[in-house]
């Protein structure tokens, strides 16, 4: 079963209609709302830790930050993904119109009590979201059987529970680390980006190369265990030792899976290719995780390379694939497309390059990578907010 059906637009006879879409689906406003956080969100980190700009956030400057890339951010994009993607693999309605703006209107409430606080709001609306959000997606898919696709429930869940504990300790109820939990958080969202990963690069690779490429059941469930194990233990930071060799028969298994995809093929093919890469970052960090027991690495290395590089370069490939297909335009990758997958490939090499070679230009590495992280999403939002608020280019409905 494909996790999301794109097809090429097919023109009605009518043009297609004026007005505002933007809640037609899923995931036209929260990849919206998404891009826009990350836009403002990191160059509002970068100059809060510099000095540039004095704010106090409801809890500590770092939590601030990693929380609203983790919980906010990149949960905005899952709820987007899923909801779209649900539709196709059951064919009943996902939350649109006054349910789906109802839904954004809790997560920008979210954003804002995590900047302003008191604190137990902030707890109280940000806790709210994840089970509004997965209800209605938990009764469609449950309706169809959808029984393959249940393991997304679970990640939801898994989010949610990790978003708790947080501000469990936060409240003195909960003695864990903010970074483990910000750490699992991150391994959850990372197996989710495997999985799917998986589903959809080897067929979107053959669709548009023409050339085979290979899927194989027990390849890929070692992978994704030996991958889920792996960032388990570096989330709890178990014994480097066994956490090492984990990582690192991860990684190879990774290599190998994805070695199968045909990478090379999809040099020309920027909707591909940028799939490839931030799927490749998966396994540069297992291979970092590896290394952290020699100590030639940190934990934030670890981190940006999965967050930056996997996440937010994973992020956008889909969120502009998708939003190409479902607005019922044709399936090609421009200028701005290679320039907004380029610039997240610039904004993870300058985060994690500085810290292992030349860590006295870490403020710059910095910089330079949230002035390209922002440039991925102003362009973003500059190509893609119109086709997310406007109807369907071929005039089919959503």
């Amino acid at each position: 079963m494909a996790v999301i059906v794109l097809q090429e637009p097919r023109r009605k006879t009518s043009p297609p209609a004026g007005g505002c879409a933007l809640f037609a689906l899923g995931f036209r406003p929260f990849y919206l709302l998404a891009a826009i956080g990350a836009l403002l969100l990191i160059p509002t980190w970068v100059a809060g830790v510099s000095g540039a700009l004095a704010f106090s956030p409801a809890v500590p400057m770092l939590v601030w930050h990693g929380h609203e890339m983790v919980f906010g951010f990149a949960v905005a994009v899952i709820i987007g993904f899923l909801y779209t993607a649900a539709r196709n693999w059951t064919g009943l309605a996902t939350p649109r119109n006054g349910a789906l703006a109802a839904l954004c209107l809790l997560w920008l409430a979210g954003r804002v009590t995590m900047l302003t606080g008191p604190l137990w709001l902030a707890a109280a609306v940000n806790l709210a979201f994840l089970p509004a959000a997965s209800i209605p997606l938990a009764r469609v898919l449950i309706r169809a059987r959808a029984r393959r696709n249940y393991f997304v429930l679970g990640i939801l869940t898994a989010l949610w529970l990790a978003d708790a504990t947080l501000f469990g300790t936060f409240f003195g109820w909960v003695d864990m680390a903010f970074l483990d939990i910000l750490h699992a958080a991150i391994a959850v969202i990372t197996l989710l980006e495997t999985v799917i990963g998986g589903r959809i690069i080897p067929g979107f690779t053959a669709n548009a190369t023409k050339q085979t490429t290979a899927r194989h059941a027990p390849l890929d469930q070692a992978a994704i265990l030996f991958t889920a194990l792996a960032l388990l233990g570096w989330a709890l930071q178990v014994a480097p030792e066994i956490a090492g060799i984990l990582a690192v028969v991860a990684a190879l298994l990774q290599i190998w899976r994805s070695s199968l995809w045909r990478p090379l093929a999809t040099l020309r093919h920027p909707l591909l290719w940028s799939l490839h890469v931030s799927h490749g970052w998966i396994a540069a960090a297992l291979l970092l995780i590896a290394s952290q027991g020699l100590g030639l690495v940190n934990d934030s290395v670890v981190t940006h390379t999965l967050t930056v590089g996997a996440m937010a370069g994973l992020i956008l490939a889909m969120i502009t694939r998708t939003a190409l297909g479902h607005t019922g335009r044709m399936l090609r990758a421009g200028p701005a497309e290679t320039a907004i997958y380029s610039s997240i490939v610039v904004a993870v090499l300058a985060r994690v390059v500085p810290p292992l070679v030349w860590p006295e230009q870490y403020l710059h590495g910095l910089w330079l990578a949230a002035a390209a992280w922002s440039a991925a999403f102003a362009l973003y939002l500059w190509r893609y907010a119109p086709m997310l608020w406007r109807p369907r280019a071929d005039g089919m409905p959503d």
